[in-house]
């Protein structure tokens, strides 16, 4: 599997130490939710296929805009819905919790992917006390997974 960091190329073997270092921040902190989500990279692309305005409800202008640039942009989709749900699920409501589009993956300098809530996503994130975001994702050809921490600060 490929870890994907926002903007760059996915790392291998040889940069899983640097990401542990900066793993290595963050061990203490404290973390108020946590949330994982599993999606099927093909049922992903079949959804794409079978319903056109699929993207338009799910991804914001910017995250298609991003996950158009392969020639299949099915992988980027689904970690991307993962996250999405990964998200809902740490703050303790499902997929109808919020409309999607309220909850963004982005990228921040260093590359790596975070999230950005707006709507009733954010009012959930607030009630949460959430103040900010870790967030993980991997993807192969068949698999996306997400894994994101909700923090205090």
């Amino acid at each position: 599997m490929d870890l994907e960091m926002a903007g760059g190329p996915a790392i291998g073997n040889e940069d899983i130490g640097r990401v542990g270092e900066a793993a290595a921040g963050l061990v203490g902190r404290p973390v108020l939710c946590v949330g994982t989500d599993l999606v099927d990279v093909d049922e992903m692309r079949a959804t794409l296929a079978r319903q056109p305005r699929f993207a338009a409800r799910v991804f914001t202008p910017a995250e298609r805009a991003y996950c158009e640039i392969p020639d299949d942009s099915a992988e980027r989709y689904a970690v991307r819905f993962a996250a999405k749900e990964a998200a809902l699920k740490a703050l303790g409501v499902g997929l109808t919790g919020s409309v999607l589009t309220e909850i963004e993956v982005l990228h921040t300098p260093s590359g790596s992917p975070a999230l950005q809530l707006t709507g009733r996503a954010a009012a959930l994130a607030e009630k949460a006390g959430v103040r900010s975001w870790l967030v993980t994702l991997t993807h192969s050809r068949s698999l996306a997974h997400a894994f994101v921490a909700g923090l205090p600060g």
